[in-house]
């Protein structure tokens, strides 16, 4: 008798454990029909256990994934083992509201689910158990690092004054297209633009003064940008424009465009007009050229020449074999 009664307490913490217990427990037989439906799963879902003992999981909740869901069920039947889904796989299987105050951003209750299979006294398994675990502390605290993770290294790659790339990451964009030339053979040319007697302006008006014609030049040239071009900063008062699948001769259509926008414009410092010039040098992949730092070196020639020719014009690199 004394054993009956340790047996019936057993049973009985163990029933309270089920539906105090912090994470769901739901049962499912081979058809898919609840058996158990513990107090977790009751909270979120705001369906009792009374009312949804016998039923078929997939019709009480018809949102679920149920082709991808009954796959992953199949396999824990057959197979005899458990299976796992992960937040980061599919965020969550049951739609439930998340309340917790410190994830108040997330609209919905991340989860973990584990598949296990029950077996029958006889070895057969005859049952599922599906444990839901809320993780969405984890889950938010991994996407808000992963989110800060990515601006900080798009800021690593942005050069503060202008918003173009910085001169490391930029580089790095011209190796990949001079690279993407070697291999596919696509025409690339470089486009590198410096502004005229910017000395003088900073001599004239100050670098304040001369930090706002280098902002007004950048936006002239990001302006002027397809989505896939690459433009950064690259010196002082120079800046490179990787132009792909462009010839020389549309590429100096573009700088022709671009150099009479900055010879239009005008920058305001301290009530004062301030109007400037750039001179740009043109240079496209040819197969004599066979590294990115001779690419360049052959681009800052041609805009060395057209600054010799006057400044405030483009000058194209003529390769021996044109």
């Amino acid at each position: 008798m004394a054993d009956d009664q340790s047996a019936m307490n057993e049973l009985h913490w163990l029933i309270d454990m089920v539906q105090t217990i912090e994470v769901g427990l739901v049962v499912l037989d081979k058809d898919y029909n609840i058996q158990l439906w513990n107090g977790f799963m009751e909270n979120h879902s705001g369906v009792s256990p009374n009312s949804i003992k016998g039923k078929n999981l997939f019709e009480q909740f018809e949102y679920l994934p149920s082709k991808w869901l009954k796959h992953k069920m199949e396999s824990v039947f057959q197979l005899k083992n458990r299976a796992f889904i992960s937040w980061e796989q599919r965020p969550f299987v049951f739609q439930f509201k998340n309340y917790r105050p410190i994830t108040g951003r997330a609209d919905f209750m991340y989860q973990n689910v584990t598949l296990l299979p029950l077996s029958s006294l006889t070895g057969e398994v005859t049952h599922l158990s599906m444990i839901v675990y809320d993780v969405t502390d984890v889950a938010i605290n991994k996407l808000q690092l992963k989110a800060v993770n990515e601006s900080l290294e798009v800021l690593s790659q942005i050069d503060g004054l202008t918003q173009l790339y910085n001169r490391r990451h930029w580089q790095l964009c011209m190796q990949k297209e001079f690279d993407r030339n070697s291999r596919y053979g696509d025409e690339t040319t470089l486009v590198m633009i410096d502004i005229d007697n910017f000395k003088v302006i900073n001599d004239t008006y100050g670098h304040q003064a001369g930090d706002k014609v280098i902002q007004n030049v950048s936006h002239l040239i990001n302006k002027s940008l397809r989505e896939t071009d690459c433009a950064g900063r690259y010196g002082g008062e120079e800046f490179g424009v990787v132009l792909a699948n462009t010839p020389a001769a549309n590429a100096l259509f573009f700088a022709e465009r671009l150099r009479k926008k900055v010879e239009q414009s005008e920058t305001v410092f301290d009530e004062q007009i301030i109007k400037v010039t750039i001179s740009i040098g043109i240079c496209d992949i040819q197969p004599e050229i066979l590294s990115s730092e001779a690419w360049l070196s052959l681009a800052d020639q041609a805009l060395y020449r057209a600054k010799e020719s006057g400044r405030n014009s483009c000058a194209i690199h003529q390769h021996k074999n044109s």
